[in-house]
């Protein structure tokens, strides 16, 4: 031998000596295996979703040998190594029958064993393209004799089936079987079996190619009439014309819990903006609560077919420590934008932001929940575009006086607004950014519609905003990720004002005026619980909270449309009820303790204006008999009418310009816009006649109306049918169907 040729083979065998000095252990590369996705667990462990974040390849989860089918260890062995269980590494009988072959014929047949070929993929070096060098070879003959050494025969095989690549980008035998055949690999029958080992030599042939490979794998094992349609199989379950290499191949109905696609997606974006996605997040949500959550959702929805609403969101979160228990971002199959996470998607707020108002106004002690709201029409500026603003109530019938406990807990939104007129919309828009409602415009922008939710919201944020009520008025933020350090706290609203508004919200004969007496916001426990739906039906709400939890529901569609005489109390309501039932199915919820600061007394109104009761209050406000020398008058900001002269009728009320914006959360039949005429000196006018776009009304001082969206003219018409006075309104938002038009 030359002095060349033998300094080659000695560089050769100090590589490979080298090469086997560096041989991982079997733990060490289980260990170091790393799925192509992240799974998120919830706070017990169990899985909930998975997010993809390696899009190099496509690996799944690391299989031991005893979830591997028996098929497939055949089937492998029996076309790779035959003899794996006997050779050492190295099977040298299969050497010399490659070499013998390599010399006689074109057609050569490698010699490598399957722990040699594991070698090669534990070590980059060894597997580089292009063939490899007499150096290498050694290399890959010495490292794998030190693998048999140090490994067991079924490491070294369940090693190999994880890290070999197939087709495309998919790496491993547990990617590969569920993308190619919707299973697991321990369901992989014999057929599933011989395609996916005739893919380890050639992962990008053609299907019919492989076909006639499983075919050969399969007769070897006595198994000839599976070939069968093989070859029609394989065009199914392989990609059509073969893949190029590198090509991705569509997985198919990858199996796996997809519980909180949503809030998974959320944590890997956190984990990867904070420098480090791992193989696995806890997250805090209970998989139990997050599927009852879902299937609550779904089913409530299915049950609203035909009313044109498809998309909801529901998240639950624990009062105490702020975790996120249940994420529900989106209805899945029911929606046609499944992805798109409505729990973290800004929405239309309708009511749900009053009970922060009348929470301000308690503090600020210009209201008591016996103070006397005016529940009349009330025009105000419209901002610097001019116009007037005119709210409507939620049934047009007007109460007239109403206590405040009255109108938050019946949700009557003309009380509503006349307290913003005293807080003012930039105090307010103050109190809910401090509560974390992400309101990106200044309190003046969105004006005295404020009162009403004209600020768009997430769930997410809005019911950890509520959350604060149940925790005496302290906000802080909410918690996903298991084991993540409790986010500080900090006063917003006071333990006493917020103690108010929850017995407020609580009491159901309260609000028996809108919703009545057995609706789905009445549980069996003590809960609190506001409702709201946005103009025009797009969007409606439920949230609330008892003693430990804080459950928030939407109901919508993605596409912002319309929905179909859907209010929150028969949208929201049901599902939120579904979820406080099931966490206090065990425990339920008891009443929170007065707080300092706060006194109950007997109560009654003179006059009988409501019935007599226990009325809380904050210490120093407490009031025994309420008369109207109480009530909290907010004037009207409308320019007034000129008063009629010379005893001629005149239209009292509507104000000439007034632009009314229907409510979505009203009964469409309940909707009306009453007409007043007035006299001279004030008097009611008699013997008037009404005309609305050239339409007769109706005749007398006062006259109801339909309201319909567009331009209005209202003419009032005096005993002997000459028009005495007229006004233009406007009308906005839209009417369900069905809804009369006169």
């Amino acid at each position: 031998m030359s002095r060349a040729p033998r300094a080659t083979l000695a560089a050769a065998c100090m590589a490979a000596s080298a090469a086997a000095h560096a041989l991982p252990s079997y733990d060490s590369v289980r260990a170091g295996w790393r799925s192509a996705d992240v799974i998120v667990l919830d706070r017990h462990g169990a899985p909930l979703s998975r997010v993809r974040e390696d899009f190099g390849a496509r690996r799944g989860d690391w299989v031991t040998l005893a979830e591997i089918s028996p098929a497939v260890r055949t089937a492998i062995v029996l076309s790779e190594d035959r003899r794996f269980y006997a050779h050492s590494g190295v099977d040298w009988q299969g050497v010399a029958a490659a070499a013998w072959a390599n010399l006689w014929n074109t057609r050569t047949r490698g010699a490598s064993t399957l722990t040699m070929q594991l070698a090669g993929l534990l070590d980059d070096d060894l597997r580089r393209a292009g063939g490899r060098s007499v150096g290498q070879k050694m290399a890959q003959a010495l490292r794998a004799a030190a693998l048999e050494r140090d490994w067991s025969k079924d490491q070294i095989l369940e090693a190999y089936l994880n890290l070999v690549p197939f087709r495309g980008e998919l790496v491993g035998l547990s990617a590969l079987s569920q993308a190619l055949f919707g299973k697991y690999p321990s369901g992989l029958d014999a057929r599933e079996a011989a395609l996916a080992v005739a893919l380890v030599r050639a992962p990008n042939a053609r299907a019919a190619q492989v076909a006639q490979r499983a075919c050969g794998i399969l007769r070897e094992q006595g198994l000839p009439k599976a070939c069968e349609g093989l070859g029609g199989f394989a065009q199914l379950t392989l990609p059509r014309g073969g893949a190029a290499a590198g090509a991705p191949v569509a997985a198919a109905a990858v199996s796996g819990p997809d519980l909180a696609p949503h809030l998974a997606r959320l944590l890997v974006a956190q984990a990867r903006a904070a420098g480090a996605v791992p193989a696995s997040i806890t997250s805090t949500l209970d998989a139990g609560l997050q599927r009852l959550a879902a299937d609550s959702l779904g089913r409530h929805l299915r049950e609203l077919a035909g009313r044109n609403v498809e998309d909801g969101a529901v998240v639950v979160l624990d009062n105490a420590s702020g975790e996120v228990l249940a994420y529900v971002g989106s209805s899945g199959a029911l929606s046609g934008a499944a992805q798109v996470d409505h729990a973290a998607a800004p929405r239309q707020a309708g009511s749900t932001l009053k009970p922060f108002l009348y929470a301000q106004a308690l503090e600020a002690r210009r209201l008591t929940p016996a103070s006397l709201l005016d529940d009349r029409p009330v025009n105000l500026p419209a901002g610097g575009a001019g116009g007037l603003y005119v709210p409507q109530n939620y049934d047009h019938r007007y109460a007239g006086w109403v206590s405040m406990r009255a109108a938050l807990a019946s949700s009557l939104n003309v009380p509503a607004v006349r307290t913003l007129v005293m807080v003012t919309p930039h105090r307010f828009h103050q109190r809910l950014v401090a509560l974390g409602l992400p309101l990106p415009q200044a309190g003046d922008y969105y004006g005295y519609s404020l009162a009403l939710g004209s600020a768009d919201v997430p769930l997410l944020a809005l019911a950890n905003a509520y959350r604060a009520f149940a925790n005496g008025g302290a906000y802080a933020p909410v918690r996903m990720r298991a084991g993540a350090a409790a986010p500080a706290a900090r006063a917003v609203m006071s333990p006493a004002a917020s103690y108010l508004i929850a017995d407020v919200l609580s009491d159901r004969h309260a609000r028996a005026r809108t919703f009545g007496l057995d609706s789905p916001l009445t549980t069996r426990f003590w809960t609190a619980v506001k409702t709201g739906t946005s103009k025009d039906m797009r969007d409606n709400w439920c949230i609330g909270w008892s003693q430990r939890y804080t459950v928030g529901v939407w109901v919508g569609n993605a596409s912002g449309a319309s929905m179909h005489e859907v209010s929150g109390v028969a949208g929201a309501a049901p599902v939120w009820h579904d979820v406080m039932e099931a966490l206090h199915r065990a425990v339920p919820s008891a009443a929170p303790a007065m707080p300092a600061g706060v006194e109950r007394v007997a109560l009654r109104f003179a006059g009988d204006l409501e019935p007599a009761r226990e009325e809380v209050f904050l210490a120093g406000t407490a009031m025994r008999v309420v008369d109207m020398v109480d009530a909290v008058d907010v004037a009207s900001a409308a320019p007034a009418r000129a008063p009629a002269r010379d005893g001629v009728p005149a239209i009292g009320s509507p104000a000439d310009g007034t632009v009314f914006a229907l409510d979505p959360d009203i009964p469409p039949a309940a909707q009306r816009v009453w007409f007043r005429a007035e006299g001279a000196g004030g008097r009611a006018a008699q013997g008037v006649r009404w005309r609305v776009d050239g339409k007769p009304l109706g005749r007398g001082a006062q006259m109801a109306w339909f309201p319909w969206p567009g331009w209005h003219r209202v003419e009032l018409l005096d005993a002997g049918g000459k028009v005495v006075d007229r006004i233009g309104i406007e009308v906005r938002g839209a009417v369900a169907k069905g809804a009369p038009r006169g």
